[in-house]
């Protein structure tokens, strides 16, 4: 028998985002308070096979010459085949059936498709397992670009212009797409509709490379938003979901101060490339962080998200104009999420703790 809070971490899974999850795992792994809770480390294969992994945080680093995955090892972890029970098990690659044990709460960590989108959370819904994180619903909706600034604009909050193209209107009518997104304005940037880490995404800065562009959107989604570029600062603020009855809150913020790059991609974010600095906390004037920190919580609430959120903003001679809404934000030590909430006085070791703890508390009430 034991004390400690059981918690399954999942992570891998079948999007493109597959290896930064890895990396998360790496950082929660290291830093989980082991005195208060068991570890289940979940891995979801390339092929969304369930597997149980090594639970060893070297494994999964992230390595910019070597990118982590889930290796598939034989093993399947099984999920459980009723509401009645909180138990896992996994069968090894010989057949043998072996309990894991039952699990006080589920810990995805996962980025992108088929884990960032609503789908894993209606899995663990219909399973009758409590999570850290977003429901069905805000999981969607911050996965989605399109739905995300449909509603922040319904909340009356600020987002960039847009146009959102599906693949079939590509296809059949590009000439009618290029002409009609023109009113938007160069420097545009090309983006699918439901990605994150900026994969498949660019700046077009002359509608010759809107074709191209397009096409490497749409090989991550098969909606892509054409959006106008924004000028202004690139800040980002850490959200936090309160316990029952009480009110989401923000970090300070953090910004992105791009010298060598067209915009803060893949390579930057995660694999130290250079011209990009990342600056925390920002450099705002008390009135601004205000502001944006209550556009943030506002933001928050209109998707209906839980748990955590990053908020992307622009700071503008207008004000602040939200960009995205990401759920389940990076979540590597280094990343803004995490920085954000050290350079509020809260470590990484207790903001795994606190996002565990305000999960079981939502689950309990």
């Amino acid at each position: 028998m034991t004390d400690k809070v059981a918690v399954a971490l999942l992570f891998g899974g079948r999007s493109s985002e597959h290896s930064i999850s890895c990396a998360t795992a790496a950082g929660v792994l290291e830093a989980i308070d082991r005195e208060r809770y068991d570890v289940i480390p979940i891995g979801i294969t390339h092929e969304g096979a369930f597997t149980l992994q090594p639970d060893d945080a070297a494994r999964f680093a992230l390595n910019a010459e070597h990118l982590p995955e889930v290796e598939d090892n034989g093993s399947r972890v099984l999920w459980p085949d009723s509401v009645a029970t909180r138990e896992l098990t996994v069968v090894d690659r010989e057949g043998v059936r072996t309990s894991l044990g039952e699990v006080d709460i589920v810990f995805p960590i996962l980025h992108g498709p088929w884990g960032e989108d609503g789908t894993l959370q209606g899995l663990l819904e219909l399973v009758g397992l409590p999570y850290v994180g977003s429901g069905v619903l805000a999981s969607a909706l911050g996965m989605d670009k399109h739905f995300t600034k449909t509603v922040l604009e319904q909340a009356g909050i600020p987002v960039a212009p847009w146009r959102t193209v599906s693949a079939f209107e590509w296809r059949t009518q590009p000439d009618k797409i290029r002409e009609s997104v023109r009113a938007l304005g160069l420097p545009a940037f090309v983006k699918p509709a439901r990605a994150g880490s900026s994969v498949g995404v660019t700046k077009v800065k002359d509608w010759s490379e809107l074709d191209a562009a397009m096409e490497t959107a749409l090989a991550e989604d098969d909606r892509v938003l054409i959006e106008s570029m924004v000028t202004g600062r690139e800040v980002e603020i850490a959200v936090l979901g309160g316990r029952p009855g009480e009110p989401a809150r923000a970090s300070v913020a953090g910004e992105i101060v791009i010298s060598g790059r067209d915009f803060y991609d893949f390579a930057a974010k995660y694999l130290d490339a250079p011209g990009i600095d990342l600056v925390c906390p920002a450099d705002l004037m008390d009135g601004q962080l205000a502001d944006m920190r209550d556009l943030a919580v506002r933001g928050f609430d209109a998707i209906g998200a839980e748990g955590l959120a990053r908020v992307d903003f622009f700071l503008t001679d207008d004000g602040f104009v939200i960009n995205e809404i990401n759920t389940m934000p990076g979540f590597t030590p280094i990343s803004m999420f995490p920085r954000c909430w050290q350079e509020s006085g809260l470590s990484y070791p207790e903001l795994i703790d606190e996002l565990i703890q305000v999960a079981l508390a939502r689950a309990a009430a």
